[in-house]
């Protein structure tokens, strides 16, 4: 029987438009965020895959900054990565962020989504995270989905699909 030690090699399926994710609360740096807490509502959830990254801090600045229009079409945002709720504070800190930062340092929530898997650089892999969106429903189902995310423009994108819906 496979043990916690062993789930980093299982394969996970990413998450597509149509499909259900199970209810999930994870520790934030400013406490924690629940799926069901916004009953009605949608939620963006943004992977990233390292806090004060260049293309992580881009994506969260970007995130940040549409924060009020998101809120405004009813939707919520929070962006995942497998740092510590310290480490997320101190990136929010750095950067003025003012969206949630969920700290999924055990990846259980990266699993669910199927955005924890094997990468490679220059040779080796290792297990790391997709940078991917998911844009959910009240009830946990996918609305829309960008399984590898360029970005530049993707903010923008996800919030002219959010107000599509």
């Amino acid at each position: 029987m496979p043990g916690p030690g062993n789930r980093r090699t299982r394969t996970f399926s990413m998450l597509e438009t149509g499909q259900k994710t199970d209810p999930f609360t994870i520790p934030t740096d400013t406490g924690s965020f629940s799926s069901t807490d916004d009953a009605g509502g949608k939620t963006v959830v943004f992977f990233f895959p390292r806090a004060d990254t260049s293309g992580c801090t881009k994506e969260a600045v970007a995130f940040s900054g549409l924060l009020d229009e998101f809120a405004a079409a009813g939707c919520r945002v929070i962006g995942i990565s497998k740092d510590t709720a310290a480490k997320q504070a101190k990136f929010r800190a750095k950067h003025s962020l003012t969206c949630e930062l969920g700290a999924d340092d055990e990846t259980g929530i990266c699993e669910q989504f199927g955005v924890w898997l094997e990468k490679s650089m220059y040779g080796k892999s290792y297990m790391g995270i997709q940078r991917a969106t998911f844009v959910l429903d009240s009830d946990g189902t996918c609305l829309a989905a960008w399984p590898k995310v360029k970005v530049p423009g993707h903010a923008e994108e996800v919030l002219e699909t959010v107000r599509s819906l």
